[in-house]
């Protein structure tokens, strides 16, 4: 009963239903202006003006015996490019040959041949001698009047005709007319997308409307946090105290405190801007608005300026919030420097839209701005000033320790063994940003899977820090021994030089392995210092020469293999001469334009004559320390031999392989006995002369040693 009782899914719904399985579908206008022009292209193609019979071509030897048969009627040259032959009517149902052009099936009306001749005058002269020769040929035996009665009449000559093809010269229309159409519905669908003056999102003005990227407490994808950015302590303090504003601002105003409207984040690049920026969009609970500083330039004149207002009018109806604008140097460039733009520059006129935003005559209460850059310098001053962007906040290259700290970060998701240290890594990456850092972990991990390793070794790190400095190992390359033997010396002249010398940057390893574009290269571990001295800086020119100078030391002549170290040296000795003051001829001048005005003058800030003597010094300075290398080399030149060898044979050469040759540094000698004396002399003194009652004597004894 039960079975017989249950009824059909499909019965039963009633019109209302909402489980009806096939609703109507709407009305569209469209379907109309479809089914029309459906219709005016049938018509076209099917009218009997339009239609195009079937064509039966023939060639010239046809032509020619249809000719001498006497059973063509006329010939029609249509538009100069073909002929229609026709046939007479009796012939066409008399002779078999023409029974193609029958009508058979009731439709076909064509009693003509087409042939496709090459040129109309060679054509209409081959008619008429056909023609001739056939007349000729039936009046041999004929009498003379007869003949004569043949000869008058007339020739079938060919006559032109010219015909259109309505369908081909209209069809141009057709599409025009068909493409009008179709931009007009497009055009329709845009406007009922947005509001009636297309001023919504996907409307046909919303170019004008802002690109910014809005995540807020509700619906965000940024799961990064200030847990997640190590080694900006300092920026992060600043950072955090900007989000404190937007939670708690009772806390800073009930004391008369004003909350900052920008701040700037400006460093190298991969320093960590852009994700501390995401760390604020992270850890605030307000809206947070990014975009980039290209989004506001558009070639269309106004779309900037535009975008700026509309961006701002949105963060302030949902403040507090925040707007970040990343790389602002693309819109905030000093404005006047460019003099090709013209008066009407679109990126000036973004540029003034955002100072009077930031800054104007009305207000952005709850709205604060962070912006990061790495080109500082060029950004207008109007731009850097207090009440626009309150604070700057330099994110720099990460130290020692902060390094340790983003290694900690990135080897959360690398599988290590024991032999890695993150101290070790640390030291080995001096002058490394976060971004480089972050690469060497992951470098390292694809090395390790390359060579099916269970985890990560020590020596993958290594490998990829060499990778990433020096470029992949090109073991292919084709090297001949003479050229294997010069770039051994050059690359042990770098490391003898500067093993020599006191203030050179310590080794760590040379290579005479193809690497990237070099043919060879020697790592070096810098000292991490703020300031520099002449003395250092002399030292590493000497370093740096090294190569070149084994060169003329062993072979007696140069290569082109030190171009790199000849361009460093260059710079550095101008650098010595005219930026910081270090040479006595030229004085304690300083030529050096931190705001990137002088880029725009056509002319040096300094006379020709300084010019000269700047040359002459630098010029100095380098054959300088030229001389004092090839002195170097000269006076170990067995050491130096010796060294080249172990290259050539292992290709790779460490800091204890460079020892076991030359020994210990003999300023590494002198700085250990200073030391011991100094403990020594430190247990004889009294405890009131062990400690220095001023500062600058403990800097200068320290230097000292």
């Amino acid at each position: 009963m039960e079975n017989n009782q249950r009824k059909n899914p499909a019965q039963g719904q009633g019109k209302g239903s909402p489980m009806r399985p096939n609703p109507k579908k709407r009305f569209n206008i469209y379907w109309v202006y479809g089914a029309l022009l459906l219709v005016f292209i049938y018509l076209q193609l099917t009218s009997t003006g339009f239609r195009e019979p079937k064509y039966y071509n023939t060639n010239l030897y046809e032509v020619e015996r249809m000719l001498k048969a006497g059973d063509v009627s006329k010939i029609v040259v249509v538009n100069k490019e073909f002929a229609e032959i026709h046939i007479k009517d009796d012939k066409v149902y008399e002779d078999t040959a023409y029974a193609k052009l029958r009508h058979k099936d009731g439709f076909s009306n064509q009693k003509f041949y087409v042939y496709k001749f090459l040129s109309l005058d060679n054509f209409a002269e081959d008619v008429e001698r056909v023609q001739l020769e056939a007349r000729a040929q039936d009046t041999a035996g004929l009498s003379a009047s007869a003949r004569l009665a043949v000869w008058d009449q007339p020739l079938v000559e060919p006559v032109p005709e010219t015909r259109k093809n309505f369908w081909e010269e209209s069809l141009g229309s057709i599409i025009w007319i068909g493409f009008m159409i179709l931009m007009t519905i497009m055009i329709f669908r845009m406007f009922s997308r947005g509001n009636a003056m297309g001023g919504g999102a996907g409307g046909i003005f919303s170019f004008g409307k802002s690109k910014a990227q809005l995540y807020d407490s509700k619906n965000t994808t940024v799961n990064v946090t200030f847990n997640d950015v190590a080694g900006l302590e300092e920026a992060k303090i600043e950072v955090k105290e900007i989000v404190d504003f937007l939670k708690n601002p009772e806390r800073y105003t009930k004391l008369g405190g004003k909350i900052p409207k920008g701040a700037l984040l400006v460093g190298p690049p991969g320093t960590g801007k852009t994700l501390l920026a995401k760390a604020v969009a992270g850890e605030a609970k307000v809206p947070f608005f990014s975009i980039s500083g290209s989004d506001f330039v558009e070639m269309f004149v106004g779309v900037g300026a535009s975008r700026v207002r509309d961006l701002f009018q949105t963060a302030k109806e949902k403040a507090p919030s925040i707007i970040f604008i990343d790389e602002i140097d693309a819109i905030g460039r000093a404005r006047g420097k460019n003099a090709y733009t013209g008066s009407n520059d679109e990126r000036e006129n973004t540029l003034n839209q955002l100072l009077t935003e930031m800054d104007g005559f009305g207000t952005n209460s709850g709205v604060i701005i962070l912006a990061a850059t790495n080109r500082a310098d060029i950004l207008d001053r109007a731009l850097m000033r207090a009440g626009r962007f309150d604070r700057q906040i330099h994110v720099e290259l990460p130290e020692l320790e902060e390094r340790k700290a983003v290694f900690n970060v990135h080897l959360k998701s690398v599988k290590t063994d024991k032999s890695v240290e993150v101290d070790f890594l640390a030291k080995q990456t001096p002058g490394f940003s976060g971004a480089d850092i972050a690469n060497v972990c992951n470098e390292a991990a694809l090395i390790a899977a390359r060579k099916d390793k269970a985890a990560v070794q020590k020596q993958d790190f290594l490998d990829a820090i060499d990778r990433i400095v020096g470029g992949l190992e090109r073991r292919s390359k084709i090297i001949s021994k003479e050229e294997k033997r010069v770039i051994a010396y050059h690359e042990a002249g770098h490391a003898a030089v500067s093993w020599m010398l006191r203030y050179a940057n310590p080794l760590v390893k040379v290579t005479i392995v193809p690497r990237g574009k070099s043919l060879g290269a020697a790592w070096y571990l810098p000292e991490e210092r703020q300031i520099t001295t002449v003395e250092q800086m002399r030292d590493e020119m000497m370093a740096t020469l090294g190569g070149r100078a084994a060169e003329e030391v062993v072979f007696g002549r140069i290569s082109t293999g030190a171009l790199n170290d000849l361009e460093k040296v260059t710079q550095q000795a101008y650098a010595m001469v005219a930026y910081y003051g270090m040479d006595a001829e030229v004085g304690t001048l300083s030529y050096y334009d931190s705001t990137g005005q002088q880029e725009y003058m056509f002319g040096k800030p300094y006379s020709e004559k300084t010019a000269e003597t700047i040359d002459r010094r630098v010029r100095g300075m380098i054959e300088e320390a030229y001389g004092e290398a090839k002195r170097i080399l000269m006076e170990n030149k067995e050491k130096l031999d010796r060294l080249a060898q172990v290259l050539i044979d292992k290709e790779v050469m460490f800091r204890d392989d460079v020892e076991a040759i030359f020994g210990k540094r003999p300023f590494e000698e002198e700085a250990a006995v200073a030391a011991e004396t100094a403990s020594s002399d430190d247990r004889q003194a009294s405890p009131e002369l062990s400690v220095a009652s001023d500062p600058t004597e403990t800097t200068v004894s320290m230097t000292a040693l």
